[in-house]
């Protein structure tokens, strides 16, 4: 608890920053399993520079993410580079997940994202390599909750994955 705890000050410290170019490299997803829809949630939140620079870099065009207008625009770019860098896998089993939206929380775009038809698990392993392929020092904070059950786990560029048990 106390290290869940400490993940989410951190979080809300390095994310009450407004900087234009910050030395902070981090995102916060948090995975939640909801039985009475059989589904994976997913919110992730990242600053909108460091997406607007990885998509631009990997897809070899200019994206800018900095309306509503432009998360509406680049919804597929997004969608793509999620399915990429963010792996979930419950029981074996590759979950895909979907975009479902996105919107801005200050300096951060914050993406929805949905797996369906996923029957309660005691296994679960996440890979979350976002933004790793442009910064080194990325640090990738995710939390995922089955019930009352929450797990958390830090994945950079050379631990990049992990799982967990329930």
């Amino acid at each position: 608890m106390i290290r869940i705890t400490a993940l989410i000050i951190s979080f809300f410290l390095f994310s009450s920053f407004s900087l234009k170019d910050h030395e902070t490299y981090l995102s916060v997803t948090e995975i939640e399993y909801k039985s009475e829809k059989n589904s994976l949630q997913v919110i992730s939140r990242v600053f909108i520079d460091d997406m607007e620079n990885v998509l631009s870099k990997r897809y070899g065009k200019e994206v800018s993410l900095s309306y509503k207008q432009d998360l509406k625009t680049h919804k597929n770019l997004l969608q793509k580079y999620f399915s990429k860098k963010l792996v979930v896998i419950v029981e074996g089993k590759p979950v895909e997940l979907k975009l479902l939206g996105s919107k801005f929380d200050a300096d951060q775009i914050v993406l929805f994202l949905e797996g369906v038809d996923i029957n309660s698990f005691k296994k679960v392993e996440i890979e979350n390599l976002l933004l790793t392929d442009l910064f080194d020092n990325q640090k990738n904070i995710v939390h995922v909750k089955k019930g009352d059950n929450i797990e958390s786990m830090l994945l950079m560029k050379d631990k990049s994955s992990n799982t967990v048990y329930f």
